[in-house]
Parts: structure tokens; C-alpha cells; sequence
């Protein structure tokens, strides 16, 4: 069945239009309470990132889960990967997060979470949507649901986090600067670090609700780049809004995206024979065809899921490997979490580089990154622009130039209206004009 509401991850949109409305917030929290519910009452934490309508949100969540029965616990600003294993350890039926991960303030949404931490199964949230359609109702008043605050999420998290590292584990000597994007991380992050032993710098860590991604964070690399070098740090680390995706920028200010990172660790936990033998790494179809050939090289498996991390979690699973990522930063450390967790993943890196010895900036020379261009068309309307026949033919046209020396992968963005075009090959200015050519077919047909 196709979903009306949910999305690739979760359901997100603008703030004010529907369906990111307090009216469908009040009635989706009831949806959730009477879809978890299995006999009598349930218990289902609420986590948020910073913008400022998720105060808005999260009462009327809170609302319509009281509604069906539901009892709260309320985290407060959290990370979102904090949510999942908060839930986890709380033994709640279910966790919700209200973000809307690396978009601006004006946008938000609704992710939510099993009681095992992991993202729902499309039948959950298929139920969920079926409730949305149902008249809203009331339990009795002996049954309503109650609302608490758990008020040490936070230390919980930071030592969940720092156990994912050995108890020896020090980086006395390394000069960080964070930037936790104005979002979820910026109190939870700098303690982490800090109580390991690295001297941290920490920057965009104060939301006013209104600043979360703006011009910082995990997408928006120029200003961590720039402290970087000014403070002649070892290296930066950069978070998204709600704390699934990183980025880091080494002693230079060269950004190290997620390709580089899980190349990274991959190899340091097949050299600490912590890669079961005959698994490998889940990538998505944007991960860079460079890591595919460099990990072979080490006897690494790779395969490609779909876009999204539910994907490649999901690809994990079954395949019973334990490392997956996609070269926006969300990388899944299966043997530490049960999501992308954006602090997991940074200490993972810090680690081989604090075992091995080495630099950021030497590790991420270590293989040979592909030209990829990558230009996002915003288009409007529902119609899918990727299978126009008009676009078809261009890609087939440029899959046919290239001759077997890139690949072409257009693709509609889960989470924003935005056609992804993407070109990659052994030639810079080949791929580049390539991927013009197409993002202006894709241009020309939404116009």
C-alpha cells in the first residue's frame, strides 16, 4: 500500500501546512497511542531537536497519546539516536521524535521509533495512517495517560556513548572544535568529548529556536572549516540538527564526508578483528564508487541499498553485517546502536586514528575518491519529474557517452522537493558537464 503521510524517514514538511499542523500533531499522537497499545495502558517517550515549534508539537502530541491511554515521558531536546536508546533502556513501547533533522526551523516533523530502538516497520506505520482516518476517541477518565520528565536523559546518554569505546580509552592531546549546528547535540556533545580528554572548542551551540542548520552543521561545513584553522585544531567535527548525521574537517580544513569516514572505520575494525569474517559494508546508490573499489582491495564486501538509512539498516539486518553509511553522515555502528548516531560514529573515527596514530588528513588520502558531482533541482507539484520521458532520455544519453567509465543516478529526495541528480566518473570536467546537462533537463521539464 502507498503511504499517504510517512516519508523515507518519517513524516516532515513546513511548519503551519498541513499535514505539520497542531490539528494532525493532536490526532497522530492519538493514532500512535491506540496503534501501541497492546493491553490496557503503553508508555512512550517524546524526544525534540531545538526549532522552536517543537514546544508547539509536543504538547499536542502529548494530548493525543493521553487520549488513548498513552503515558508520557518527555526527554526534552535530545539527539534523535538518544531517543532510540532511551526507549530502549526505559522498556517503553515506543519512542517519537519531533525534528526535522538538517532542514531549516520553519520545517519539522515526526520520526518514530520502536520499543527495540529500531525505525517502524512499513505495517506500523501503515496502521497508523489507517487510525488517521478514524473518528478520534477518548478512553475513560481512570485510564487516561499521565505525562513525566525524565530529567538525567542527558547523563545517561553521554555515558551510553562513552561506553562505546574502551573504559582506556583517552584522547589527552587532541584539539577538537564541534559544531553542533545550533541543534540537539549542543549540550550532550561537548561533555562526551570533553571527558575523554580532548580539549574541545564548541561552536554553534546556542539555539534560540530559530538558528538550528542555519549556515552551520553538518551541511554547511564553511564556517567549521574556517575555526578550524583558526584555532589550529586537529581536526572538527560537525553535527545536523537532530544528531543521526556528521561530518568532520581535518587539521587543513578539508572535509571528510561519510564515505571517508566509514572507509575508516572499517578498516581499523577489520585490522582489530572486530569485522566478522565474510561481512562487509552496506553503502547506499550515492556512496562513492572509489570506496567500492577500495574496500575491495582490503577483501571487504560492499553493497549499495537504496537512499535513506532505514535502507541500509534494513540491508544490514538481513545480511547480519554490522557497519553501513551513506557519504551524508549517517553511519550505523550496529555493534553500538540500533540508528545512525552521529556521536557513536565521530568516537568510532577518533579511535582508529588514536590507535593507528595518524592524522585526519592522512586517513582520509588513504583510498581515491571518484569526480561526483552532485546539483539538487527543486521542482514543485506530485508529479515524480525523474520519470519524465524527456529526463529518461537524457540519462540514457549520458550513460552511453561515459562508456562504462561513470554511473548517472537521479533520484527524488525523501525528505525535501528536490530532484537529486548525480554524475560520477574517472573525469572531473566530463562529470560536471554531464550533470549540468541533466539537471537542466530536469529544469526544463518542472518548469
Amino acid at each position: 500500500m502507498t503511504k499517504k503521510y510517512f516519508g523515507t524517514d518519517g513524516i516532515r514538511g513546513r511548519v503551519g501546512t498541513a499535514p505539520i499542523t497542531p490539528e494532525f500533531m493532536l490526532k497522530l499522537g492519538w493514532a500512535a497511542g491506540m496503534a501501541f497499545r497492546k493491553q490496557g495502558k503503553c508508555r512512550i517517550l517524546i524526544g525534540k531537536d531545538t526549532r522552536i515549534s517543537g514546544y508547539m508539537f509536543e504538547s499536542a502530541l502529548q494530548a493525543g497519546l493521553s487520549a488513548a491511554g498513552a503515558d508520557v515521558m518527555l526527554l526534552g531536546p535530545m539527539p534523535t539516536p538518544a531517543v532510540a536508546y532511551l526507549t530502549r533502556t526505559f522498556q517503553a513501547d515506543a519512542g517519537i521524535v519531533i525534528s526535522a533533522s538538517h532542514n531549516p526551523h520553519y520545517d519539522n516533523g515526526i520520526k518514530f521509533f520502536s520499543g527495540g530502538g529500531t525505525k517502524l516497520p512499513d505495517s506500523l506505520e501503515l496502521m497508523i495512517e489507517e487510525l488517521l482516518d478514524m473518528p478520534m476517541t477518548v478512553v475513560e477518565s481512570e485510564q487516561l495517560g499521565k505525562a513525566s520528565r525524565i530529567n538525567d536523559a542527558a547523563g545517561r546518554y553521554i555515558e551510553f556513548c562513552k561506553s562505546s569505546v574502551p573504559t582506556s580509552t583517552s584522547f589527552a592531546g587532541l584539539k577538537i572544535v564541534l559544531d553542533c549546528a545550533h541543534g540537539a547535540t549542543y549540550k550532550v556533545a561537548p561533555n562526551v568529548f570533553s571527558e575523554l580528554g580532548a580539549q574541545v572548542i564548541t561552536t554553534a551551540a546556542h539555539p534560540d529556536g530559530l538558528n538550528i542548520n542555519a549556515g552551520v552543521g553538518s551541511t554547511s561545513l564553511g564556517a567549521l572549516q574556517k575555526a578550524v584553522v583558526e584555532h589550529g585544531a586537529d581536526l572538527g567535527i560537525a553535527f545536523d540538527g537532530d544528531g543521526d548525521r556528521v561530518q568532520m574537517v581535518d587539521h587543513t580544513g578539508a572535509i571528510v564526508d561519510g564515505d571517508d569516514l566509514l572507509y575508516i572505520i572499517a578498516t581499523d575494525i577489520q585490522e582489530r578483528d572486530r569485522l566478522p569474517e565474510g561481512t562487509g559494508v552496506v553503502g547506499t546508490l550515492m556512496s562513492n564508487l572509489g570506496l567500492e573499489l577500495a574496500l575491495k582491495e582490503r577483501a571487504i564486501p560492499f553493497v549499495r541499498a537504496k537512499v535513506g538509512d532505514r535502507y541500509v539498516m534494513a540491508e544490514m539486518q538481513e545480511r547480519q553485517w554490522v557497519l553501513g553509511g551513506e557519504n551524508s553522515g549517517h553511519i550505523l555502528c550496529a555493534q553500538h546502536a540500533t540508528t545512525g548516531d552521529a556521536i557513536i560514529a565521530a568516537l568510532q573515527v577518533l579511535l582508529a586514528l588514536r590507535r593507528r596514530g595518524q592524522s585526519l588528513a592522512k586517513e582520509r588520502l588513504a583510498w581515491q575518491k571518484l569526480p561526483q558531482v552532485l546539483i539538487n533541482v527543486r521542482f514543485t507539484g506530485d508529479a515524480d519529474p525523474v520519470t519524465h520521458p524527456q529526463v529518461q532520455a537524457a540519462c540514457d544519453e549520458v550513460t552511453t557517452a561515459m562508456a562504462g567509465r561513470g554511473r548517472v543516478l537521479l533520484r527524488k529526495s525523501g525528505t525535501e522537493p528536490l530532484v537529486r541528480v548525480m554524475v560520477e566518473g574517472d573525469d572531473e570536467s566530463v562529470v560536471m558537464r554531464h550533470a549540468q546537462h541533466l539537471a537542466d533537463v530536469v529544469k526544463t521539464v518542472c518548469a
